[in-house]
């Protein structure tokens, strides 16, 4: 399994050895502080929500899947709304927990909720009651003014009055990426992890959900190749999952490359 320290700074460790080596650096510096360890979930799906809260409604403004795995910082992931690949189970038991949290904690305007899924179990990883830094993504995706309905309510008018009954669904998908200052840093780790590494992000709309993550990819100054080769290095523990996206590419005309150990 892999872990998360944080003291000065975090480290992800994938063994017992690595963990050792860190909490001798970690115990010489933090002057005492504590260590905090938490485990990632490997391979589940994580959720971003949005939602609004009077004290007696709430109003969901989005549920938005990531593209990348939970582990990595919410602010450095490509999200899509709506999300894609989730059964209906999962999507009414999301739906309850928020509700459920923004009533028991009595928030008053709007509040973020970050989930994950793995199998058929919904994790909470955090909440934030507060708005987030994908208020303006969702407001112009959903075409709902989150942050304005939001300090109408903490203001005192409730979500009924404003219109705000049910959710809105979209017939369209859209999808926020993170621009990265890679090419402006020499030095930089490009790796993605639990610190969020982005400063700035764009959104790609479009019917079909392939287009619209494309037209992001594009917005984020990462125009996709349609040839040519694909170096493919991965871990031992990620090297069965990657045979499907090797085979895709292969069928697409890519010549495939690899390190020795993953070829």
């Amino acid at each position: 399994p892999s872990f998360v320290l944080g003291g000065r700074g975090m480290r992800i460790v994938y063994s017992e050895a690595e963990l050792k080596q860190y909490m001798d650096l970690a115990i010489s510096v933090s002057n005492e502080a504590p260590v905090l360890i938490d485990k990632f979930l490997d391979q589940a799906i994580e959720l971003d929500v949005d939602c609004i809260c009077d004290g007696k409604e709430v109003y969901i403004g989005s549920v938005m899947q990531h593209i990348e795995e939970a582990g990595i910082h919410s602010g450095d992931s490509a999200c899509v709304l709506p999300a894609h690949s989730l059964p209906d189970s999962i999507k009414e038991e999301i739906s309850r927990a928020t509700k459920a949290m923004a009533m028991e904690l009595g928030v008053i305007g709007l509040m973020n909720i970050q989930f994950a899924v793995k199998g058929d179990v919904v994790y909470v990883l955090e909440v934030n009651p507060r708005a987030s830094r994908t208020i303006p993504f969702v407001s112009k995706a959903t075409n709902v003014p989150l942050a304005k309905l939001a300090t109408k309510v903490m203001m005192g008018e409730k979500l009924t009055d404003l219109g705000l009954c049910k959710e809105v669904k979209i017939d369209h998908y859209a999808v926020k990426e993170a621009a990265f200052p890679f090419d402006r840093f020499d030095n930089v780790d490009t790796l993605l992890g639990p610190e969020m590494k982005s400063t700035g992000e764009v959104m790609g709309i479009d019917m079909e959900l392939g287009i619209a993550f494309a037209k992001a990819q594009f917005a984020a100054g990462q125009p996709i190749p349609s040839s040519g080769n694909v170096l493919i290095s991965v871990r031992n523990n990620d090297k069965d999952s990657i045979l499907p996206t090797a085979q895709k590419l292969h069928k697409l005309g890519f010549t495939i490359l690899a390190t020795k150990n993953t070829a």
